[in-house]
């Protein structure tokens, strides 16, 4: 009876140990398995120099590659070729796609969102901001309502980081999207409405679209202006440039790269992918359509970048030495790390639940780290 009583403990203290320390298991399970020798994440930070075509595409001069071509363009025109207009200097942001009140967290717009939003209008200055949404309910809404036909349209302005925003955007109201089948709430699906969407804005309307964790550091003006027919900018994803992606976009209207864009999303089964339309395609497409799309060095807006590493030098905390070291190069360069980023692309798949959803005004003021210094100036006084 004894041996019985001894076994049972045991057997409930394992349990309870293997509970209580489940999520140190999990995080250091993610730690082996992106940066063991063979996760491939060495590549992605591999170290890189923008080209020539990059950096003109980032500050609205014609392309190297193409200096011949155009010369010989503007001789047969004449001197009167007409000057393509900019990218209008409106911004998009989706949110809300997912019906919060069945699956939670999906529609909570927090602080993160806010300072995402407040870093558009200080750095870009957009004539408009919208906010495209669904789902924006307020903090009234309960999971008794997750049936209710109408709970899309639960007041926003209850939200108070809606509300704070409210006098600088306007929001755009979207019907839900039909949905059926087993994949219907899968994150892979919702993923892909959002990316759709915003294609469909920015061919509509023209733009700049950024993802709810992207941050704008610096005025995207020069960006506004690429050459005639590269009609959408785009940045490297990745050291090794492996991938263009979908997070950050500027595009004029009527974009040929975009119409193709989204017309390779027409009956394909998206249940079966992640990235490869949001990351993979669009890298394929540039390179087989280049004067279509001006793209940029990772650094403009994707670096650093997802990995492990990357994620933990962004939000380490800094000692005196570099604290001072990286308050400075913010300051020499505008508001950025690097002399030319223009957003930082957060990754909030794999930065949400380590460090970004641990965010609020007072730590962003008070410890040390390299995006805690990024946002500070966006933060409104009486926060």
């Amino acid at each position: 009876m004894a041996t019985f009583r001894f076994r049972l403990l045991v057997l409930i203290s394992a349990f309870v140990l293997a509970y209580l320390t489940f999520p140190w298991l999990i995080y250091f399970g993610d730690y082996v398995r992106q940066t063991n020798p063979w996760s491939g994440q060495k590549y992605t930070e591999l170290a890189f120099t923008a080209s020539g075509d990059e950096l003109a595409c980032l500050h609205g001069r014609p392309l190297p590659s193409e200096e011949s071509k155009d010369e010989a363009a503007a001789a047969a025109k004449g001197k009167n070729t007409l000057e393509p207009k900019p990218i209008p200097n409106i911004v998009h942001f989706v949110f809300g796609l997912k019906n919060p009140l069945v699956k939670s967290r999906a529609g909570n717009f927090d602080f993160l969102w806010y300072l995402a939003v407040r870093s558009a209008l200080v750095s870009i200055k957009p004539e408009k901001l919208y906010l495209h949404y669904t789902y924006l309910p307020g903090p009234e809404a309960s999971a008794a309502d997750a049936d209710d036909k109408d709970v899309t349209m639960h007041d926003p302005l209850a939200n108070p980081w809606i509300k704070r925003l409210s006098k600088d955007i306007e929001l755009v109201h979207h019907k839900p999207a039909p949905s059926s089948g087993p994949d219907q709430d899968s994150p892979a699906r919702y993923a892909h409405l959002s990316d759709t969407l915003r294609l469909d804005l920015l061919q509509s309307q023209g733009g700049i679209y950024l993802d709810m964790d992207s941050f704008a550091l610096r005025s995207f003006e020069e960006l506004r202006n690429p050459p005639a027919g590269h009609d959408i900018i785009l940045g490297h994803e990745g050291g090794n440039r492996w991938g263009l992606c979908n997070a950050v976009m500027l595009a004029r209207p009527n974009s040929t790269f975009l119409t193709r864009w989204i017309k390779s999303y027409e009956n394909v089964d998206l249940s079966k992918e992640w990235n490869y339309h949001s990351v993979l395609l669009p890298k394929e497409m540039a390179t087989a359509h280049p004067d279509e799309v001006c793209t940029l060095a990772p650094d403009a807006f994707f670096w650093p970048t997802w990995t492990w590493r990357h994620v933990d030098w962004m939000h380490e905390s800094l000692n005196a030495k570099d604290a001072e070291y990286w308050s400075g190069q913010i300051k020499k360069h505008g508001g950025s790390l690097f002399e030319n980023q223009r957003a930082y692309h957060a990754w909030s798949q794999m930065a949400f639940e380590r460090y970004l959803g641990k965010l609020t005004p007072e730590v962003i003021r008070t410890r040390d780290t390299r995006f805690n210094f990024l946002m500070r100036r966006f933060l409104e006084d009486d926060l």
